[in-house]
């Protein structure tokens, strides 16, 4: 053996082919990138169908989220297969970590567990946003493709073609590999675009900018969000400024909530079939990991009044009956939880016996039923109030070119 030589059981596997190495013959710049990104996620020839583009379950006119009241979005090879979770909001998605089943936040105290947190999807099983850009191409409850190569073929068809080429070079579509890896790098990029997906346009926004100033109700909301023992909603929500970056108003971790079932998910017919977020069915890894099961992930909160429903199966169709679940869960489990035939009430009826010690309890959870709730029902209304702050202004038009 050489002077110095490593033995190749010793020696550092070989760095993996990164994803963003550029091997297109042309390497399209970051507007070229977004341009063309917002033109595919708009293109049913990604679907199975040929009807159903990823702007038909995240609408830019409803924060990228569903435009409709349904439980779950329509998808499949035929368009009508209904999915297992309620689509969500695509926007501010930026700064996602990885999933990581202990997490330690660097901008608080790092030497306590933040638990699971990050990931795209309810269950944190994308660690990336071109990993997330591909699973939708390929679920069968979405756009359905069985294979990159038929969806290639199909978008190598579609009017989208002309664009791909003029942005990556007139061979791209001569390997499927990067045609695939152009198709995501797209799609990701126009998913970063702060302009579409993190425009921080909202009323709050300008508060904190000192531009505008809340009223009266939206004032007594925020106080609430804020307050550890009434709302307590910053406490997986947070709502402060951090370094100079305006909230997310998510810590991007995962948490039990037991919401009821939902009959209104065709899934749920199957009196056997348990969506348990970090458990399954969707991700498989984490199935042995009891303490994960109902976990779900904390969306951000902004623009969360566009929505027609809430949480992870969209049991919930006003804003105001989602925080009222929050102050109401454990003190009137009658007003949320179905009866059996004793007439006894169900409580967390979606969320398996030997799972409900991971359900949350801090504030505003807790108490026994017959308690006096948490937040009373103009508290609840103040709470509300300040979460429609949280919606963007649509974003401004260019005033009309003065004749010279």
């Amino acid at each position: 053996m050489a002077l110095g030589a490593i033995p190749a059981s010793q020696a550092a596997p070989p760095v993996p082919e990164r994803f963003y190495a550029s091997r297109f013959e042309r390497q399209p710049s970051a507007a070229e990138l977004t341009d063309l990104g917002r033109r595919l996620f708009h293109e049913p020839a990604l679907s199975a169908s040929g009807r159903q583009s990823c702007a038909s379950c995240h609408d830019p006119a409803h924060a990228y989220g569903p435009p409709n009241a349904l439980a779950v979005q329509l998808g499949g090879p035929d368009g009508r297969r209904p999915g297992l979770r309620a689509a969500p909001s695509l926007m501010y998605k930026q700064t996602t970590p990885p999933f990581s089943a202990h997490f330690f936040d660097s901008d608080g105290d790092d030497s306590v567990d933040q638990g699971p947190t990050g990931g795209f999807n309810w269950d944190g099983r994308a660690d990336s946003a071109h990993e997330q850009a591909a699973g939708p191409l390929m679920s069968p409850f979405e756009m359905a493709n069985t294979d990159r190569r038929t969806l290639l073929r199909r978008l190598q068809r579609s009017p989208s073609a002309a664009a791909m080429r003029a942005s990556f070079g007139p061979g791209l579509f001569g390997s499927d590999e990067q045609a695939w890896r152009a198709l995501l790098l797209a799609l990701e990029v126009f998913q970063q675009s702060p302009p579409d997906f993190a425009p921080y346009r909202s009323k709050f926004d300008d508060v904190l900018r000192g531009k505008a100033t809340l009223t009266p109700a939206e004032a007594r909301g925020l106080a609430l969000f804020n307050d550890a023992n009434k709302g307590n909603c910053a406490s997986c929500h947070p709502s402060g400024v951090k370094r100079g970056a305006f909230p997310l108003f998510t810590d991007m971790g995962h948490i039990a909530l037991g919401v009821p079932r939902n009959p209104a998910v065709p899934a749920n017919r199957n009196p056997r079939y348990r969506d348990l977020g970090l458990c399954g069915p969707l991700r498989q890894d984490l199935a042995r990991e009891s303490d994960y099961c109902g976990l779900f992930k904390t969306p951000t909160l902004r623009n969360v009044a566009t929505r027609q429903v809430f949480f992870h199966n969209g049991v919930m169709t006003t804003l105001e009956d989602a925080v009222r679940f929050y102050a109401e869960r454990d003190t009137r489990p009658a007003e949320f939880y179905p009866r059996d035939r004793r007439g006894q009430v169900r409580r967390t009826d979606d969320l398996p016996a030997r799972y409900q010690a991971n359900l949350n309890t801090e504030p505003p959870f807790g108490g026994q039923p017959g308690d006096p709730p948490v937040l009373n029902a103009q508290e609840v209304a103040d709470i509300v109030a300040f979460l429609r702050t949280l919606t963007d202004a649509p974003a401004p038009t260019s005033p009309p070119a003065r004749a010279p």
